[in-house]
């Protein structure tokens, strides 16, 4: 196997948003969205939608840089579950850069992918 040199990760919240409360929601990913824009260590980030679930679509150099965020918007993570139930959380990527945050998430229930073949450009 050839060595991996993509060091990033990426995070997928999945929220089930209750009915009537999809507009409060939207307007709490455009809160997101406009806390995470400047965060130099994000590489993508965006919020889909289908019917009454959302997921928070996120990419980021490495687990530093995701940390980095986790910090920024952690008090507009706990309003989002104020609003939506998550139904699941994954996280993806290299196995160095998923064991830098299995302890700072540790109370969190992710279910973590080891990216172990791919390229990145």
């Amino acid at each position: 196997m050839a060595e991996l040199n993509d060091f990033g990760v990426s995070f997928a919240p999945y929220f089930n948003v209750p009915a009537g409360r999809m507009s409060e929601f939207r307007e709490l990913a455009d809160r997101f969205m406009a806390a995470t824009s400047g965060e130099q260590g994000c590489l993508y980030y965006g919020f889909c939608f289908n019917g009454h679930k959302a997921l928070c679509r996120e990419g980021y150099q490495d687990a530093d840089a995701f940390l980095v965020h986790l910090n920024n918007v952690g008090e507009l993570f706990a309003e989002a579950q104020q609003i939506a139930t998550i139904e699941r959380m994954e996280m993806h990527g290299p196995a160095d850069e998923l064991d830098k945050l299995r302890k700072p998430l540790a109370d969190l229930d992710i279910e973590y992918f080891v990216l172990e073949t791919g390229f990145r450009r």
